[in-house]
C-alpha cells in the first residue's frame, strides 16, 4: 500500500465530521467529562443525605449523666466485693468557676472554642476513619463536641455515634450559647477517682470548692481530661508522673500563648501535689486492693481499644475477678501468721513501718488468684502489690541469666554463658568491658574466688552477675526483662552496670509475671485479675494473660533449673518442700528497704516484697523489724516464709517440673529434702558471715585477684580459699538462721 492510500484509509476509520470511533468497553465509563459528573453527583448526593440526617436526628431531651450506674465487681462463685460508680457529682454555675480554671480547661482542650463552629471537621473525619479501620480512639474533638458526647451519647466508638455527635453538635452550637456549653462540659467531664465534673474533682484531689481552687491547681485538673487514670499523681508510675508534669506545663504553656497568663507569673509557677485519695465506702480490708488492681486493668484496656476511661466510669459493667477465695485466704493468713502478728508498733518504731505485698498467678492461665496489697485498704491505699517504687533486688538476677542464654552470650573470654561458667566472684571486683566503672560489693563484702553461674546464683553473688550483665550487653538485658514483663519506664531502670543489682522500681505483679514466664517455659505472661467484663448483653474481651514465645523454651526452662538450686542448696532453703518441686529467688535490697522472694511450683507462680514505708511515703530500712535476730531482714526471712506457709496450703502437689533443658546449660542441684529434713519456718535474722555452703574463711581479695576472671569450664576440685591476712578482720558471725542468707544488694554509695 502507497502513502496516499494509507493516507485515504486513516481518514475513513473517522467521521464525516473529524471524531475518532466512540470508545467501547469498560472505557466509556471513564472518560474526563463523565469523572466530573460522578463526583459532581457524589458531592450532591452526600449534602443531600446529610440534610437529610440534620432534619432527621434530633438533640436529645435526656442527659447521660442521669442514667449513669454502678459496676459490680465479683468472684467467679458470685460472691459480691463491691458496687462502685453512684455518680459524684455537684453542678456548678460557670460564675462559680475561676478564670483561670476555665482558661486552662479550653487552653487545654481547644484553644479556639469562644470563636469555632463547634466542629472540628478535619478531627471528626479523622476519628471516623480510624474507627473505619478499628483504630480505636483517635481524632481531636472540640468542647462543644465532647459536651455532646458527655451528655447526650454513650462513649461507645462507632460511626453511627460520631455521625450523630457531628450533627447534634452543630445544632448545640447554633442554639446554645457558647457560655452554657462550657459550663456543661465542666459539669459533665470526667476526672478521674470517681469523680464527675470540676466541683467533685476539686474536692476529690485538693479538698477544696472550686471557688478557691488556684491558677497551678487548675491547670492540673485541666490536664487530668486527658488521662484521668495516668495522671493521677497518687497512682501514676514515674513515667505517668512525667506525662502529666509535661501535660500540666503544656496547659499553662497555652494559656501564655493566649495571652491568658502573664509570662513572669507562670515563670514563678510551682506544681502542687494534690492530696492522697480517700477510699469509697464498704471498699475496707483486701476487697479495695483488689477493685482497684481489676478497675486500672479495664480502664487501661479500655484506653488502649479506643473507648475511653470515662465509657467504663459511665456504669453498668459486671467485672468478674480471678481471684480464688481458698487461696485468697491462705495468702491473707500467711501474712498474717509469719509478719502481722509479730509486730508492735508500740515496742518498735519500725514495725509500724512495714508493708507486705504480695501477688500468686495460675501458671496455665495467667490469672492472678490471689493478692494481698496492705493491711486494710482503708487506712492505706496505696496497694503494696501493684506499687513501682521499691527496687527488686537479686530477684533480678535471674532475668540477666535468662538473657545470657537467649543472646548466646559469652564471657570475656569468649566462652559460652551457661550454668557451668566459672566467674570471678571477688568482693568489689571492677568489671571489665563497661565505660562506667563498677565494683560492686558482695554482701558483708565477702570474695568467693571462681565461682559457677549455678554457685552465683545459689549465693546471691553480685560481683559475679554485674559481670554477667556487661558480657551479655546491658541493652539487650534491659530488652529481655521488658518482655518479660517489667517496666521498662520504672524509675532507675538506666543501662549502666547498677542495672545487675536489681536497682530499678518494680512491683509484686510485675515480678509474678516475669517469673510466670519462665514457669510458662518462655511464653510472655502479663498476669491479669479480671476473669471476664460485660454488660448487658455485651461482653467485652479483655487481652490473653499468656501470649507468644518471648523466650526459647531451653532457655527458660534452664533458668528454672538454676533456681531450683536456689532453694535446695542458696538463699531460700526456708521454701524446700517435699510435696512439690521449687524454684525461686530472694532479694535484699538497697539499705534494706525491700525484701523480696518470688518463686514458683509447677503450677503456682507467687512473688512477695516487704517494703520499709515510712511517714510521707519515705523508703525506709526494714532492720529490726519484727524484733527479728540480726536485724537485717532478708528476701530467705520473712518474705520466703510468707511464701512456703501459702503455698504449702494450696499447691497442687507436683514434685517435678517438666523441663527441656540444655545438658551443657544446666548443672543439676542437689535433691530436694525428705519431709523430716525439711528447715524450720522459724523467723529468719540475719544469715551468717559465711555461707552454708561457701568457704569456712572468706578469701582475700588481695590473694583471689590473680584467679582468672572467666575459665571456659569449673575446675574438678573446688580450691581452697586462703585464710585472709590477719590485718583484715573476719567478719563477726551472728547466730546462723535455718533459712541461709540473701547474697545480695549491697548499699548502693558505690554503684555508678
Amino acid at each position: 500500500m502507497g502513502r496516499a492510500e494509507a493516507r485515504r484509509a486513516q481518514k475513513s476509520t473517522r467521521t464525516a465530521k473529524g471524531k475518532r470511533p466512540k470508545k467501547t468497553g469498560i472505557r466509556r465509563f471513564f472518560t474526563w467529562k463523565k469523572l466530573l459528573a460522578y463526583f459532581v453527583a457524589v458531592i450532591a448526593l452526600g449534602a443531600g443525605a446529610f440534610v437529610a440526617l440534620y432534619m432527621y436526628v434530633d438533640v436529645p431531651d435526656g442527659k447521660l449523666e442521669m442514667r449513669l450506674q454502678s459496676n459490680v465487681y465479683k468472684l467467679e462463685n458470685g460472691t459480691v466485693l463491691a458496687r462502685t460508680g453512684q455518680v459524684n457529682r455537684e453542678e456548678v454555675t460557670l460564675d462559680k468557676v475561676p478564670d483561670s480554671v476555665k482558661n486552662a480547661v479550653v487552653a487545654a482542650e481547644n484553644k479556639n472554642f469562644w470563636n469555632d463552629s463547634g466542629v472540628d471537621i478535619k478531627g471528626t473525619a479523622r476519628g471516623i476513619f480510624n474507627t473505619v479501620m478499628g483504630r480505636g480512639k483517635q481524632g481531636g474533638s472540640t468542647i462543644t463536641q465532647q459536651y455532646v458526647k458527655n451528655s447526650y451519647l454513650s462513649q461507645e466508638q462507632t460511626i453511627t455515634r460520631k455521625v450523630k455527635e457531628l450533627i447534634i453538635t452543630l445544632k448545640v452550637d447554633q442554639k446554645v450559647d457558647k457560655k452554657e456549653i462550657l459550663a456543661g462540659y465542666l459539669n459533665t467531664s470526667y476526672f478521674g477517682r470517681n469523680a464527675y465534673g470540676i466541683q467533685a474533682a476539686s474536692r476529690a484531689y485538693f479538698d477544696k470548692d472550686v471557688k478557691d481552687i488556684t491558677t497551678e491547681e487548675g491547670a492540673y485538673l485541666a490536664a487530668l481530661l486527658q488521662a484521668p487514670s495516668q495522671y493521677d499523681w497518687a497512682a501514676a508510675s514515674d513515667a505517668g508522673k512525667r506525662n502529666a508534669m509535661a501535660r500540666w506545663n503544656y496547659v499553662l504553656d497555652k494559656e501564655v500563648e493566649q495571652k491568658w497568663l502573664d509570662p513572669a507569673k507562670r515563670k514563678d509557677m510551682k506544681f502542687e501535689e494534690p492530696r492522697q485519695p480517700t477510699p469509697p465506702k464498704g471498699l475496707n480490708g483486701q476487697n479495695g486492693y483488689l477493685v482497684e488492681a481489676a478497675k486500672k486493668e479495664v480502664e487501661q484496656a479500655f484506653r488502649k481499644s479506643g473507648r475511653g476511661e470515662s465509657a467504663f466510669a459511665a456504669g453498668g459493667w459486671t467485672i468478674t475477678l480471678s481471684i480464688d477465695p481458698k487461696r485468697q485466704k491462705a495468702l491473707e493468713q500467711a501474712v498474717q501468721d509469719k509478719v502481722t502478728s509479730k509486730l508492735d508498733p508500740q515496742a518498735r518504731k519500725v514495725d509500724a513501718y512495714a508493708q507486705v505485698g504480695a501477688v500468686s498467678v495460675d501458671r496455665k492461665t495467667g490469672k492472678v488468684v490471689a493478692m494481698y496489697g496492705g493491711q486494710d485498704f482503708a487506712k492505706h491505699q496505696i496497694s503494696n502489690a501493684t506499687r513501682e517504687d521499691y527496687q527488686p533486688a537479686s530477684t533480678f538476677k535471674p532475668v540477666i541469666f535468662a538473657s545470657a542464654l537467649e543472646n548466646k552470650s559469652k564471657t570475656q573470654d569468649g566462652q559460652p554463658i551457661t550454668a557451668g561458667s566459672m566467674y570471678d566472684g571477688t568482693n568489689e571486683r571492677p568489671v571489665k568491658g563497661s565505660d562506667t566503672p563498677f565494683a560492686p560489693q558482695n554482701e558483708d563484702h565477702l570474695s568467693y574466688g571462681p565461682v559457677t553461674v549455678q554457685e552465683s546464683m545459689n549465693k546471691s553473688i553480685n560481683s559475679a552477675f554485674a559481670q554477667m550483665a556487661v558480657d551479655v550487653g546491658l541493652d539487650k538485658v534491659k530488652k529481655t526483662a521488658v518482655a518479660m514483663g517489667m517496666n521498662g519506664e520504672a524509675g532507675g531502670f538506666v543501662e549502666r552496670p547498677a542495672m545487675s543489682l536489681g536497682s530499678m522500681s518494680a512491683s509484686p505483679l510485675h515480678m509474678a509475671g516475669v517469673y510466670a514466664t519462665l514457669a510458662n517455659h518462655g511464653k510472655q505472661t502479663t498476669p491479669s485479675i479480671v476473669a471476664s467484663l460485660s454488660r448487658g448483653g455485651e461482653k467485652v474481651a479483655m487481652p490473653d494473660s499468656v501470649g507468644p514465645q518471648i523466650l526459647d523454651r531451653t532457655s527458660a526452662d534452664d533458668v528454672t533449673q538454676v533456681l531450683k538450686g536456689v532453694v535446695n542448696d542458696g538463699t531460700a532453703g526456708v521454701v524446700q518442700s517435699s510435696q512439690y518441686a521449687v524454684a525461686g529467688k530472694t532479694g535484699t535490697s538497697d539499705d534494706n528497704k525491700s525484701a523480696w522472694f518470688s518463686g514458683y511450683t509447677p503450677d503456682l507462680i507467687t512473688s512477695v516484697g516487704m517494703f520499709g514505708e515510712g511517714p510521707g511515703g519515705k523508703q525506709v530500712p526494714l532492720t529490726g523489724t519484727g524484733g527479728v535476730d540480726g536485724g537485717r531482714v532478708n528476701g530467705g526471712g520473712y518474705p520466703a516464709e510468707i511464701w512456703a506457709a501459702y503455698t504449702g496450703q494450696v499447691a497442687d502437689g507436683d514434685t517435678e517440673f517438666d523441663l527441656k533443658t540444655d545438658d551443657a546449660g544446666a548443672v543439676p542441684p542437689p535433691p530436694a529434702p525428705t519431709a523430716s529434713s525439711r528447715p524450720s519456718t522459724a523467723p529468719s535474722g540475719k544469715p551468717s558471715s559465711t555461707p552454708s555452703t561457701g568457704p569456712s574463711t572468706p578469701p582475700s581479695p588481695s590473694n583471689s585477684r590473680n584467679v582468672p576472671s572467666h575459665n571456659p569450664t569449673p575446675p574438678t576440685t573446688k580450691p581452697t580459699p586462703p585464710t585472709p591476712p590477719t590485718t583484715k578482720p573476719t567478719p563477726p558471725t551472728p547466730p546462723t538462721p535455718p533459712t541461709g542468707g540473701d547474697g545480695g544488694d549491697p548499699p548502693l554509695n558505690n554503684r555508678d
